[in-house]
């Protein structure tokens, strides 16, 4: 990656896009961050990269940062993104999710912004016909969230053969782990490993199993997770790969871990007994989600470099001993 290259981050305070801020930094790129602070954390972003507090519902503000900055490349990470939150408010997702890609991609083709990395996602696939998910899957969102996500991947088609704009959609499984300076820090917090990690830390009595009568070994729900560092690679290297044209990924470990698994390796890795309580099932949750990702692992050379869960575990063990807190320290 060329050291000159200037690449904006959306929702770059973010989870996911503050450790890709890391890796583009580390790989001598210049990185403007956009983020209105609703969900991502100032403290995340790396001191190397330039802030802009922005919101992509504000046309004017992220016109005129690309205006600014102009950057060769986009990354597009802001978003609401909680799948039960968008099946109770779902104009919330259609529409906000919607014009904040709407007004992004307005700024890039008034800029002559071409490439776009797009944060799309596995609920794209809902209840799948198939296991592992390929990206040839049929694709039947599972919610208001996943439907806003796959409006914008048929604009960027279009803006695509009829502006020229390059870019990659990259589905996500379930992003997890932690790099030694940023981790998962959500309010409120949905997500099954830090939440297990909170139980550890004593900042929650107890974690609810949501159904243990599905058809797997143990009952519990399937699911694959990817570090949040080789989801950022897979990132870079789409990125680099647009001059050979847009392209759909799905990114994922390739294995699937129970919810069982999880809370297992928790406790061997956090030495806490992690006390469990028995839920009903959750709407909306497949027993199995595992991702096909020989696609991007062909094309690109890709692979996750964490591929067990123990040391996914550690990783975002070791961050949330060091942050106690999350950002807010």
């Amino acid at each position: 990656m060329s050291s000159a290259k200037t690449i904006l981050v959306t929702g770059g305070a973010g989870y996911i896009g503050s450790v890709v801020v890391e890796q583009l930094v580390g790989a001598g790129a210049r990185v403007v961050v956009f983020d209105n602070l609703s969900q991502g954390h100032r403290a995340a972003v790396h001191p190397d990269a330039v802030f802009v507090e922005g919101d992509l519902l504000d046309a004017e503000a992220i016109e005129s940062a690309v205006a600014e900055y102009r950057p060769e490349s986009v990354l597009h990470f802001a978003a609401h993104s909680l799948v039960g939150e968008s099946m109770q408010v779902p104009l919330k997702y259609l529409g906000e999710n919607v014009t904040a890609g709407l007004n992004l991609f307005q700024a890039m083709v008034n800029h002559d912004v071409r490439q776009l990395i797009l944060s799309s996602t596995a609920n794209l696939f809902g209840d799948p016909e198939e296991i592992p998910i390929s990206e040839s899957t049929k694709i039947a969102p599972g919610s208001a969230y996943g439907e806003s996500k796959y409006i914008l991947e048929r604009m960027l088609a279009w803006l695509e053969q009829i502006h020229g704009l390059r870019y990659a959609a990259l589905r996500y499984f379930n992003a997890a782990g932690a790099t030694a300076e940023r981790g998962e820090d959500h309010s409120p917090e949905t997500h099954l490993i830090p939440l297990v990690l909170e139980v550890a830390l004593g900042q929650r009595d107890q974690i609810t199993v949501f159904g243990d009568d599905y058809p797997t070994e143990d009952g519990t729900c399937i699911r694959d997770y990817i570090h949040v560092s080789d989801l950022a690679q897979a990132h870079i290297r789409a990125l680099d790969a647009l001059a050979g044209g847009s392209r759909v990924y799905n990114l994922g470990n390739g294995n699937g871990f129970s919810v069982q698994d999880v809370i297992e390796t928790a406790r061997e890795v956090t030495g806490h007994p992690i006390p469990v309580v028995s839920g009903e099932r959750r709407a909306g949750d497949p027993a199995i989600l595992v991702a096909d990702s020989q696609k991007i692992r062909a094309e690109l050379d890709w692979k996750p470099q964490f591929p067990q869960l123990r040391d996914i575990m550690q990783t975002a063990w070791n961050w949330h001993q060091s942050h106690p807190n999350g950002y807010a320290e």
